[in-house]
């Protein structure tokens, strides 16, 4: 067989379902295997929404999601995705073509050295230059993607090593497990918990990738631990939950970082320094508990004092049955917390006015989404509020990017996640700004013929910078652009358009969309006059009060 056959036949051995792509002429056998497989191929109309597609499905299924691009430009293009994986711990393989490696009759046209490129972004980047190296290449770049942490790699196919001739056939493909922490680590991760006054558990992104979701109901059902989560840890354990005190969508200075000052102890599950800091330590006197499948990467915002590596579902197993409550803990001032976050923060939002408060949007389409309902993020000063304000009822039921925090996600990811999981509901929800990154890919969800439901929160700006802009006291410049009509932007593709003209519409705009099926864009007027109201105000005063009432 041709190595390109291989290649498939490797792919498919690994269980790959589906490969997300653009080819060019360099990628062309390997198509021409791909054709013969039983693997899906998604032709997007951009490679970075590929990357993106890839990415979602590895996320949420744990199984390295595949992508393709040809040389040069194609190849460039993954840069973005392939950051956005490594750094959201995502597994992913980017296959790439190359010209002609032994003999080629274009010089130097299109070809830069894509391979160092990728190095520095992925976890394995290397190029097939023997045809009989692809079954072992293949399983390598699998359990590289797939192991602790998660993330990108890449392969890169030139032209005539793809057509030539081998008489391999794929590895046999192995598991792993990882092993569990010692007794002794458990051990003393049990007497600082227990030793402790004022403990918190910390729900973080690698929560969400690892299926440790019972595991962490279950200790902190038993230990009676108040928790909050990161951003990319929404979801893990429900949000309705009597303890919960919400998520860290700002570094400090929110109402559960009043919990988090008055704490002693953190026990941090899932937590790396990719995503941004949900509380910074330092000479206060806090102590961690890192918990986790690999060690803590120290940072001058996180160094924790212990460390229980491994497997996370047996070591939260171990730690909850070695974990009783604690006649030295006070957990009085939380609960206090937990009161202020539940009527400020979580509370239903009935605000009239028009266009729209952020909090009324939250509010409103956590009424119209089912509990397993999917909302796909992009990125802007809305993704803020949502983190923030939208309760998560289940695992990975709101995804986020809180690492790379790249523009241009949200739409695509919604379309992978809606390839995984089409029986559920998927809304993304994108600024205009973030939308129009890659809004092409709306031909990709109408030719897929999916039922997708996307969100387009206008205010005509790049709002989050605005609002640091204005928060710094500089004058507004450089920030705002205009848009298109996207209600007929939508039906251009084929997609049903639809404006919200006055508060209230919304929940039932969503359920109808979702009911008639097909793709639907909504526009959304957005008034962020409440960031500086809240974020600089409120949470000053609200802050500074709740500390007040903690030295009474």
């Amino acid at each position: 067989m041709k190595t390109s056959d291989l290649l498939v036949k490797a792919l498919e051995n690994e269980g790959v379902e589906y490969i997300f792509g653009i080819p060019g002429e360099e990628n062309l056998d390997f198509l021409e295997s791909l054709r013969k497989s039983k693997i899906k191929l998604i032709l997007t109309r951009h490679e970075q929404g590929a990357g993106f597609m890839a990415a979602a499905y590895g996320r949420l299924t744990g199984k390295t999601g595949v992508c393709l691009a040809t040389l040069g430009p194609g190849a460039t293009n993954f840069v973005t995705c392939a950051s956005y994986a490594l750094l959201g711990g995502m597994p992913v393989l980017f296959i790439t073509g190359q010209k002609p490696i032994k003999k080629s009759k274009q010089g130097r046209f299109q070809i830069i050295d894509v391979v160092a490129t990728m190095k520095p972004i992925t976890k394995f980047s290397k190029q097939i230059v023997d045809g009989n190296n692809v079954p072992f290449l293949v399983r390598e770049c699998f359990r590289i993607a797939e192991e602790a942490k998660p993330g990108p790699v890449h392969l890169e196919l030139p032209e005539d090593i793809a057509a030539e001739t081998v008489k391999r056939k794929p590895f046999k493909v192995t598991e792993v497990s990882a092993p569990a922490a010692s007794a002794k680590a458990i051990k003393k991760a049990a007497d600082m918990i227990a030793k402790a006054k004022h403990p918190l558990l910390l729900v973080a992104s690698g929560a969400n990738r690892d299926e440790t979701h019972e595991h962490i109901r279950n200790f902190i059902d038993k230990s009676g631990l108040y928790f909050f989560t990161t951003q990319m840890g929404k979801g893990a354990v429900d949000e309705r939950h009597e303890r919960c005190l919400g998520t860290a969508s700002l570094s400090d200075n929110d109402y559960l970082h009043c919990a988090i000052k008055n704490c002693d102890l953190i026990i941090n599950v899932g937590h790396d320094v990719s995503e941004k800091p949900p509380f910074f330590m330092g000479d206060n006197g806090l102590k961690v508990i890192h918990l986790n499948f690999f060690a803590a990467q120290m940072d001058d915002v996180y160094f924790p004092q212990h460390e229980v590596l491994g497997c996370m579902q047996a070591n939260l197993r171990a730690l909850a049955n070695a974990v009783k409550p604690s006649k030295s803990w006070n957990l009085d001032y939380f609960k206090k917390v937990k009161k202020q976050i539940d009527k400020n923060i979580f509370g239903k939002n009935s605000e009239s006015s028009f266009p729209n408060i952020p909090q009324r949007i939250v509010s409103d389409i956590r009424e119209a989404m089912p509990s397993d309902g999917i909302l796909s993020l992009d990125n802007g000063m809305y993704k803020i509020w949502f983190a923030r304000n939208y309760p998560a009822h289940e695992p990975n039921t709101i995804l986020l990017d809180n690492a790379l925090a790249t523009m241009g996600g949200g739409l695509p990811v919604a379309i992978g996640a809606k390839i995984v999981y089409p029986e559920r509901k998927v809304l993304a929800i994108c600024g205009d700004g973030g939308f129009m990154m890659n809004s092409q890919e709306l031909e990709t969800a109408v030719r897929l013929k999916q039922d997708l439901v996307v969100i387009v929160l206008r205010d005509d700006a790049y709002g989050m910078i605005k609002w640091k802009q204005t928060g710094m006291g500089m004058e507004n410049y450089g920030l705002d652009f205009g848009n298109p009509d996207f209600v007929k932007y939508a039906e251009a593709y084929g997609a049903k358009g639809i404006c919200i003209k006055k508060t209230g519409e919304l929940p039932k705009v969503i359920k109808d969309c979702f009911k008639k099926g097909g793709v639907h864009l909504i526009e959304v007027p957005i008034d962020y006059s409440e960031n500086e109201k809240v974020f600089l105000k409120e949470l000053k005063d609200k802050v500074w009060n709740l500390e007040e009432e903690s030295h009474e």
